[in-house]
């Protein structure tokens, strides 16, 4: 079968779930579900260390770019790239911008204060 809109896989596996077939952690990954899938043995460290990899960036930068990523699936191609065009120039007014870019060329531990 061709599948001719990019919605449709998604649309079919979500009526299969709908229909109580269940995935596994790997299927959902596939399917784009889930982003991770963490060994039983070591989920509470690796959900952890992923935590904590995400709550060492810049808390104001981190949420611009989820609202730019979350804008893409309600916004039109032109709308969501003025936005994210928008957002991206306004980094340049946040202290975290400017510690970031000083923290890389003096390759040196970035230590943003959320502003």
């Amino acid at each position: 079968m061709i599948l001719s809109h990019p919605h449709t896989p998604f649309k079919s596996l979500a009526m299969e779930i709908l229909m109580r077939k269940w995935l596994s952690a790997q299927e959902a990954k596939q399917a784009g579900l889930v982003s991770s899938v963490f060994p039983v043995d070591h989920l509470v460290t690796d959900t952890i260390r992923c935590g904590e990899r995400i709550a060492s960036n810049s808390k104001i930068i981190t949420a611009m770019a989820k609202e730019a990523i979350n804008a893409a699936f309600e916004l039109l191609l032109a709308e969501g790239n003025r936005l994210e065009k928008r957002l991206f120039h306004a980094t340049f007014a946040t202290e975290d911008r400017k510690e970031g870019m000083t923290a890389f060329v003096e390759k040196r531990k970035v230590s943003f204060q959320g502003k």
